[in-house]
């Protein structure tokens, strides 16, 4: 049963010479000035899904997006400004690119989020996939084995700074603490300082493969699928349910899921596929993607599915 609305706003600037004819992708260029115009779309965004009782506002991590179409470098920063602006409204990490952080630096960033806003940030991970950014930062992409490796050790480190109280950490990639000389003794753990208000951390991950779905059940995360067709999404959705009874976790059938759709409003099913294909398309370079057509009779009331303005692209529901 679907118990809560959800919208996901990625940080794109009110672009033009859109649709399939229009300028490509990687002609568009945009001063500072308009890109940071997604800071205060998501302010407006925010504002608006809070009046009419939403539950949660996604946002994506993404960095160098000169073309305007995902300019939010820093999602738990987001999450604390937009709670100031807000009464209710929670903010959700997707994603939080782990391969891109330390985790540590996470984990107390999200940390401090957490207690300060009373759990009003929820914190995503992902593996990240625009090679610009990832190796530009420093995070394997190319080498998809190692992205997978740095990811998975990233996460166990993540899971360890939420719920050890003291430890040592020492793979492949990060060793906490090193080996070495503090205040007269021989560092041998740390604790993360402070640590979330909220405990068990409530994590959400993109369901991207089989490894994916099976990794996300042994460590206990919650599973967001967007944008894919009934079949896929049902093999999904039951595959997560079957995988998290493997690692003693069961759960009812679609619990901890979000699933997401694109949305558009029209007054008939026939106008709003006219508007939207010539968009959807040239935004996936060609090829379609599945959008929810909302016509007058689904229109929803307060506290229920809705968009307006310019925000609420894409509404995932959970």
């Amino acid at each position: 049963m679907i118990k809560r609305f959800h919208a996901l706003y990625v940080g794109q600037i009110e672009l033009d010479n859109i649709g399939s004819e229009g300028t490509p992708a990687n002609d568009r260029r945009y001063p500072s000035e308009r890109l940071s115009e997604a800071c205060w779309a998501a302010r407006d965004v925010a504002r608006v899904m809070d009046e009419l009782g939403y539950y949660c506002l996604w946002s994506a991590e993404h960095h160098f997006q000169r073309e305007g179409y995902e300019c939010l470098p820093n999602l738990i920063q987001l999450g604390l400004w937009l709670a100031t602006q807000t009464k209710r409204l929670k903010f959700g990490c997707a994603f939080n690119i782990l391969p891109m952080w330390h985790p540590i630096r996470l984990a107390e960033d999200y940390a401090m989020a957490d207690i300060v806003t009373d759990g009003r940030v929820i914190m995503g991970v992902g593996r990240g996939y625009h090679t610009r950014e990832m190796e530009t930062l420093g995070a394997p992409l190319l080498d998809t084995d190692a992205n997978r490796a740095i990811f998975e050790e990233g996460l166990e480190l993540l899971l360890k700074c939420f719920n050890e109280e003291a430890f040592h950490h020492k793979g492949t990639y990060f060793e906490c603490p090193p080996p070495i000389p503090y205040r007269g003794y021989q560092l041998e753990e740390i604790t993360v300082v402070p640590q979330p208000k909220h405990l068990p951390v409530e994590i959400w991950m993109p369901i991207a493969s089989g490894k994916t779905i099976d990794l996300m059940a042994q460590k206990g995360l919650k599973a967001m699928v967007t944008l894919n067709g009934e079949k896929i999404l049902d093999d999904v959705v039951r595959a997560y349910h079957a995988a998290c009874a493997r690692h003693g976790r069961p759960k009812q059938l679609g619990e901890d899921m979000i699933w997401g759709a694109g949305l558009y409003l029209a007054d008939s099913r026939e106008e709003a596929m006219r508007r939207v294909e010539p968009h959807t398309t040239s935004a996936t370079n060609g090829s379609r993607r599945s959008v929810l057509c909302v016509t007058p009779m689904s229109r929803a009331g307060p506290g229920e599915l809705r968009g307006r303005r310019r925000g609420c692209p894409r509404s995932p529901m959970a």
